[in-house]
């Protein structure tokens, strides 16, 4: 008898599912340690003032960032910054750059003050010009503002009205690329993904690092959605197709999701850090129709979300595969008595939902900028745009997403823009009280 080799024990040993798992982390890493070199050239830090005396110095905390126009450093624009207690006013220097020393670690926000801006410039997005930052986790934070050509928006209440209708309904299209992931996913396995929000953070930070390295737009975007699809491909075979076949619970199922999204989570703000940093696509120019003032950015993230919910559509309704997608999500058991491939479906809805979540993370990093934890902040609003529009239906998805979009857009003429998500959970609330099955559910009788 002989020994077998270590190679040839290892080999035998370790499963497969492992050695995916493994593979797809190695990846991860090997991406976002470029990322960590590329914003070095893209942005440049603040530096912040120097301490006096010498020996221990105390930690200094900043936030700061340079505001251009056209790759014109601009001067004398301000920004305030407030927060816990504190603020403070910084000012751009001739180079464009502005930075403002923060007593510690915490939650602030930097609003630029428009009327500072030169006359002829304007703020991309007239209705973003204040941004959430925390700061703790590294001692200076970038926060950017892009400005171009234009004009402050200002009118009457009507034309207020149809200015955050079009923002609403902005959002509303880029939530409902992933909030339809989540229903085609609980449709036909039940499992609500509350990962799914760093799979969303996980095509932003991907687009960022391309568009950083200097890639073209378009092919970052292709690689990003092909890249997020693989990361549903993994996430099924290595972890749910596994604890299907053991026959796991669904809440334990549940556990497994939560316990993947704070993984994800704090790997991305390990490699990533906690800053905000937008992504330049080299395309500056507004739009206006009528009284609104659109970036051109926003109204090609409208047309490919678009573009892409019909796509959606047509896949579902008439094509073979979408066909048997629609069958398990009405009855698994039934499907596959049928004749129907269920983990073959399961496995497709997964790439699916991860190339439509990843290319939301695109459209929604152009919209809002890119931070570790974006995904996990407009969570609940994903799965209430699900719940409104019905559980586990695609459509009632893209109709939940729409009212939650323009909801929480609408509710900020009357209310601060911060209390916009809790209005559309109010919105919720008070429709699943009338109608506990969502709009586009069906009505079930328990028991």
């Amino acid at each position: 008898m002989g020994h077998s080799s270590p190679t040839a024990i290892r080999s035998r040993t370790l499963p497969r599912p492992a050695v995916l798992l493994v593979s797809l982390l190695a990846s991860a890493v090997a991406v976002l340690s470029l990322m960590l070199a590329a914003p070095a050239h893209a942005q440049t830090t603040p530096t912040p003032a120097a301490s006096a005396g010498t020996g221990d110095v105390a930690t200094q905390y900043t936030i700061g960032g340079i505001i251009r126009a056209d790759d014109e450093p601009l001067e004398g624009v301000e920004v305030a910054v407030e927060g816990s207690g504190f603020s403070e006013t910084g000012t751009t220097g001739a180079d464009g750059r502005w930075a403002v020393s923060v007593p510690g670690p915490g939650a602030y926000t930097a609003t630029l003050q428009v009327d500072t801006l030169p006359d002829g410039v304007a703020p991309r997005d007239p209705d973003n010009v204040t941004r959430d930052v925390t700061i703790g986790t590294t001692n200076t934070v970038n926060v950017l503002f892009p400005t171009g050509e234009g004009t402050a928006a200002s009118g009457s209440f009507l034309d207020t009205l149809f200015s955050r209708f079009i923002y609403g309904l902005n959002f509303g299209l880029l939530l409902a690329l992933a909030a339809i992931g989540i229903s085609l996913i609980f449709g036909t396995t039940g499992v609500n993904n509350f990962a799914h929000g760093e799979m969303l953070t996980f095509g932003a930070i991907i687009f960022y690092v391309f568009t950083s390295l200097g890639w073209n737009p378009l092919l970052g975007v292709l690689l990003t959605v092909a890249l997020s699809a693989a990361l549903g491909w993994t996430q099924d075979a290595v972890l749910f197709k596994p604890l299907r076949k053991r026959g796991v619970g669904l809440v334990q199922v549940l556990i497994v999701t939560i316990g993947l999204s704070i993984v994800l989570r704090y790997l991305y703000l390990y490699f990533f850090d906690g800053g905000t940093r937008n992504i330049d696509t080299g395309i500056t120019d507004n739009v206006t129709i009528g009284p609104v003032t659109i970036t051109l950015t926003s109204l090609i993230s409208m047309g490919v979300s678009i573009v892409m919910l019909a796509a959606v559509a047509y896949f579902l309704t008439r094509t073979r595969i979408g066909k048997a997608t629609r069958a398990v999500s009405d009855n698994a058991s039934l499907a596959a008595a049928s004749g129907i491939n269920v983990d073959r479906v399961i496995r497709i809805v997964w790439v699916l939902a991860g190339a439509l979540t990843g290319l939301s993370g695109v459209l929604y990093g152009l919209y809002r900028g890119v931070t570790w934890d974006m995904g996990f902040a407009i969570l609940l609003l994903l799965f209430a745009a699900v719940t409104l529009g019905g559980l586990g239906s695609a459509f009632g998805a893209l109709v939940g997403s729409l009212i939650i979009g323009i909801i929480t857009e609408l509710s900020t003429i009357v209310i601060p823009p911060d209390l916009r998500y809790a209005v559309a959970l109010i919105v919720l609330i008070g429709v699943l009280l009338f109608r506990p099955q969502g709009v586009l559910g069906r009505k079930e009788r328990i028991g």
